[in-house]
């Protein structure tokens, strides 16, 4: 529903307020609505508008609570602030907006640094004390919505996009090596705090900062998902019933706002599910969009079939949207621009484009993000099922990363490989926490903390953002994530994965979408790169900038350039695309 930025110096100077301005001004598509910037000494806040909850000037932000004593920015959706205004009320509280904004500043006059454990939502949120200050800065269990970070010794500077901390310029924009030995084994993912530039950070999900006036402060995480086994054993069917359930209440949750709430249809089992549950809510005129592509390579370009007959099923205002062959290439710049960190999947143009037609009919969509990685329909998940969990991190390097590490010197130049196998360290790391009783268990706790939090959501975050459009995803409910982490591996991995939601879906959608071949979003161009779209790839990798920087192999370049559909990475992706969006990225942002 935003964005924010804003600094807090450490030096005894007043913050920069046109600095904030600059960062807060490139904001403008995430808030394309208000624009507001505050300063109190040391610290500014910046902060780009999406009406959403409480379309009033009094919901506009920065929010000053000059009885509390405070100013608060913040990016997402409470989903349950009415039922905390409710009782903070009851504490004594008053109100002079109905925003879900100010009821977050009440809550940390009334809980402290406890009140995050309170909110039930999507956020990023900054919270500046006037008497003392402190300030503290906290991100959602999941990381749905992102906070980037830059800091020395004299400031700390804060933004919802990694664009908007360059425009404030003084950032080290060099590349952070062992960040580009994550993206090139973790499908461009690079895991919090790092970012593939080695002078911007992120806060972690489910992570609190308090900063103090002189740059101290402490940080820490605020919640973990295990991945254990309920001690209550239950039987197949009384798992589905909860799925079921808890999937239900996090549907009608993210329907709280003041404007209309669509959905984005593919035509899969997740998002189909989504409308099936507003529906059975009584949920009328619920409109429903679907993006389809010209086939290319021999590979279908659209799920058309399933989408409608969803929409028909449930009666669903639903818009088809064929992107024609011309709009495709020049969208290319267009979402490499929107991203904040290079995501090298296709379907980043797909959402781009789907919202851009999405967000001239609403401003708030579900989408069935995240149930792959909670539930386990991925087909790297049931090679782990035999594994014994000491041999884990092995076995899931081999179905999951995009190469090994001695194969890394066959892309990267010598100059840009660190001396330790950097991803294989991580994972192992991650790997070795407590919980997670099963190899499969440690797998999807890492890909829903880790890899979903900055690929798919990400990507969803960003493409949608990109043109004023909010994104709210059901699967990542964290009660429902706590649920379904507690399921056996099994029952997820069951009927070709995501089991239990199969037959919990049973009765609810039609058999036709619970049993149709696992679908993607596709992007057939991109995949099967040719024409201008290889054009486009082979000027990225050839530009003055790209062969000055000196990243790959120029004989790997030449030879992936000359046959650009063949080398694939272990998950069937293409690995020129993978080179060639990175120095897009670069291109693009750090104008070098």
């Amino acid at each position: 529903m935003c964005g924010l930025a804003g600094e807090v110096r450490f030096d005894g100077r007043v913050a920069d307020v046109a600095a904030v301005a600059r960062m807060t001004g490139c904001l403008v598509h995430r808030g394309p609505d208000g624009e507001g910037v505050w300063g109190r000494g040391p610290v500014a806040l910046g902060h780009r508008r999406l009406e959403i909850i409480d379309l009033t000037p009094a919901g506009a932000q920065p929010m000053v609570d000059s009885a509390l004593g405070l100013t608060t920015v913040f990016n997402g959706c409470i989903y349950n602030y009415r039922q905390l205004r409710a009782e903070l009320e009851r504490a004594g509280h008053r109100f002079f907006s109905t925003s879900d904004t100010e009821v977050i500043g009440k809550a940390y006059a009334q809980w402290g640094t406890a009140f995050v454990d309170h909110l039930l939502g999507m956020f990023a949120i900054v919270i500046a004390e006037h008497a003392s200050g402190r300030v503290v800065l906290v991100r959602d269990r999941l990381g749905i919505k992102p906070l980037y970070l830059t800091e020395d010794a004299e400031r700390l500077r804060f933004a919802s996009t990694l664009p908007a901390l360059l425009a404030g310029g003084g950032v080290d924009t060099a590349i952070d090596r062992e960040a580009l030995a994550c993206y090139m084994t973790f499908h461009s993912v690079v895991p919090a705090p790092r970012t593939i530039l080695a002078g911007v950070r992120k806060l972690p999900p489910a992570t609190m900062r308090v900063v103090e006036p002189d740059g101290g402060g402490r940080q820490w995480e605020y919640w973990r998902a295990d991945f254990t086994r309920d001690p209550d054993v239950r039987g197949d069917e009384e798992w589905q019933e909860q799925v079921l359930a808890s999937l239900r209440t996090a549907v009608e949750r993210r329907m709280v706002a003041d404007v209309p709430v669509g959905v984005l249809l593919s035509g899969g089992i997740d998002s189909s599910l989504v409308v099936a549950l507003l529906a059975e809510a009584g949920q009328t005129d619920l409109q429903t969009f679907s993006i389809g592509f010209e086939s290319a390579g021999g590979e279908s370009g659209d799920e058309f079939e399933y989408s409608t007959l969803v929409a028909e099923r449930f009666g669903t205002a639903h818009h088809r949207i064929p992107i024609p062959s011309d709009r495709l290439l020049p969208a290319i710049d267009g979402t490499v621009a929107a991203m904040s960190e290079p995501m090298v999947s296709h379907d980043c143009v797909a959402f781009y484009l789907l919202s851009q037609e999405v967000s001239r009919s609403v401003k708030v969509v579900q989408s069935g993000q995240g149930a792959d990685e909670v539930l386990g329909g991925y087909d790297w998940y049931p090679p782990l099922a035999a594994v014994p969990r000491a041999d884990a991190v092995e076995h899931y390097a081999r179905v999951f990363f995009d190469r090994r590490w001695p194969a890394m010197g066959e892309v990267l130049a010598p100059d840009w490989i660190v001396d330790a196998d950097v991803p294989t360290a991580f994972i192992a790391d991650a790997f070795a926490r407590p919980g997670a009783q099963t190899a499969v268990d440690a797998a999807l706790r890492n890909d829903t903390t880790v890899m979903l939090v900055d690929d798919p959501v990400k990507r969803v975050d960003n493409m949608t953002m990109a043109w004023g459009l909010e994104a709210r995803v059901p699967f990542l409910d964290h009660e429902f994530v706590e649920l379904v982490g507690r399921i056996p591996p099994e029952l997820k991995l069951a009927d070709g994965g995501k089991g239990v939601l199969k037959r919990a879906a049973r009765g609810v959608v039609p058999d036709e979408v619970i049993d149709r071949t696992k679908g993607y979003f596709p992007v057939p161009a991109i995949r099967q790169l040719e024409g201008p779209y290889l054009q486009r790839v082979r000027d990225a990798l050839t530009d003055p900038a790209a062969r000055e920087r000196g990243l790959f192999v120029p004989e790997t370049v030449e030879r992936m350039l000359a046959d650009p559909n063949t080398t694939r990475t272990t998950l069937g992706s293409n690995a020129l695309w993978q080179l060639a969006l990175l120095e897009m990225w670069l291109q693009e942002h750090t104008g070098r």
